[in-house]
């Protein structure tokens, strides 16, 4: 199993801040069909082969996504969309760190 781990610095207010990750969620569902709920300051999104969570602080989002054995070659499209997305909505002023696994 493939897992992805990003976290994304910003400058945002928290409520700004949750209201991205409420975009990314948003369009995951619509573009992969993956569920989400809300639980405080993380969101929890899962389909058949990917699952993971999304934490928002006041200084960083972080996401950690878990594919399954079938979609681990797709892992560096996905990896490359999620940073697209996060900067698209968070600004190019964020530091980034990441922690793969193949």
């Amino acid at each position: 199993m493939a897992t992805i781990s990003i976290a994304k610095q910003h400058r945002l207010s928290h409520k700004k801040a949750k209201d991205a990750a409420e975009q990314i969620a948003r369009d995951l569902k619509s573009r992969f069909s993956l569920e989400y709920a809300w639980s405080g300051d993380r969101v929890d999104f899962e389909r058949p082969g990917v699952s993971g969570s999304m934490h928002v602080t006041k200084e960083q989002i972080r996401l950690d996504v878990a594919l399954s054995f079938l979609l681990t070659p797709l892992k560096p499209a996905i990896e490359k969309e999620i940073h697209v997305q996060l900067d698209r909505l968070l600004g190019p002023a964020g530091k980034s760190s990441k922690s793969t696994k193949a």
